[in-house]
């Protein structure tokens, strides 16, 4: 064994990979950090980033992002995939345009990782994750992932704890159209990529206006208790019934569902678990934006992307950093 494997496997045991140390910056100087019993200190300013449910801490709070906290700490493991269902897995694919001989042996990260869902999938492949995420749902992602080659930290993407020029792959899906800027999310993250590095990233579509009534409503339910809304929610599940039923009504029974629709937003998943959640997860959010191909190719065009590919399901925009 030779040195260096000594000492990636010595960090290792002690709770960070080395490779993931290396490239840990203090967020007041820039300097390196240092790892110590339940927490990381700065080399430079001192400055101490405290490890609390075996999670590093960036933040002090989850600010805008608590109803992600709250969901994903009620559906722990409802979008993982296990041997009867590989919907997470279909989904990475069409959102990012990765493969898994694309991540296989790399450096990802993962920007909102949530309860790691999609980081599952990233490990399950072969990649050595990163996974960030503002709310405490990153508690969530680090039992689930903590038989994997994957390391959690809670910290906001506006103020990012790496080294630029540190990660082979980075992807965001379904999260940044959820902070109060998306353009200006979007555009932190291509400096953290190596060159020749690519990101992903997956938004909400502003082609579709099916979301319009939500918007009113979203005015009011952004704003109320998140239990109360959970519960509100469970009504998708008999409402969905409904739909089914007006679809079987020939001629007027689909014009109606689809007034319905229009009128009550909701998710359709078959699953009425995912339905459940997908619907609290579209109208708890404080912020909610929507984006065209147009816009999003503009904002990776100004951080000098090359070779940007549209991917399955919209939006979804995949670029390359130069590798000058």
């Amino acid at each position: 064994m030779n040195l260096e494997t000594v000492q990636k496997t010595n960090a290792k045991s002690s709770g960070l990979a080395s490779e993931v140390l290396d490239i840990l910056r203090c967020l007041a100087c820039r300097s390196r950090l240092d790892q110590r019993a339940g927490e990381l200190v700065c080399s430079n300013c001192g400055k101490q980033y405290p490890e609390l449910n075996g999670v590093i801490r960036f933040v002090d709070a989850q600010n805008y992002a608590g109803s992600f906290g709250f969901q994903w700490k009620i559906h722990a493991r409802t979008q993982l995939d296990n041997a009867n269902s590989q919907r997470s897995e279909n989904a990475f694919r069409q959102r990012t345009g990765f493969r898994p001989e694309d991540l296989a042996g790399k450096l990802v990260l993962d920007v909102g990782c949530g309860m790691g869902r999609f980081a599952e999938v990233a490990t399950r492949w072969g990649a050595q994750v990163v996974g960030i995420d503002l709310s405490v749902a990153s508690e969530v992602a680090a039992q689930n992932l903590e038989d994997r080659d994957a390391a959690i930290f809670q910290a906001d993407v506006f103020q990012l704890p790496f080294a630029e020029n540190s990660f082979d792959f980075i992807y965001s899906i379904g999260v940044l159209h959820h902070t109060p800027s998306c353009e200006q999310a979007v555009k932190v993250l291509p400096r953290l990529l190596k060159p020749g590095g690519r990101l992903a990233v997956w938004l909400y579509s502003s082609y579709n206006p099916w979301y319009r009534m939500s918007d009113v409503y979203r005015r009011v339910t952004r704003r109320m208790p998140q239990k109360l809304l959970y519960k509100l929610c469970y009504g998708v599940i008999p409402l969905y019934g409904v739909h089914q039923v007006l679809r079987k009504i020939p001629l007027v029974g689909r014009p109606a569902s689809a007034a319905v629709a229009w009128l009550i937003p909701m998710s359709f998943n078959k699953d009425a678990e995912w339905r459940v959640l997908d619907t609290f997860d579209w109208y708890s959010p404080w912020y909610q934006s929507k984006h065209s191909y147009e816009e999003v190719f503009r904002w990776f065009e100004s951080c000098d992307m090359e070779d940007l590919r549209v991917v399955e399901e919209p939006i979804a925009v995949n670029g390359r950093k130069p590798l000058s």
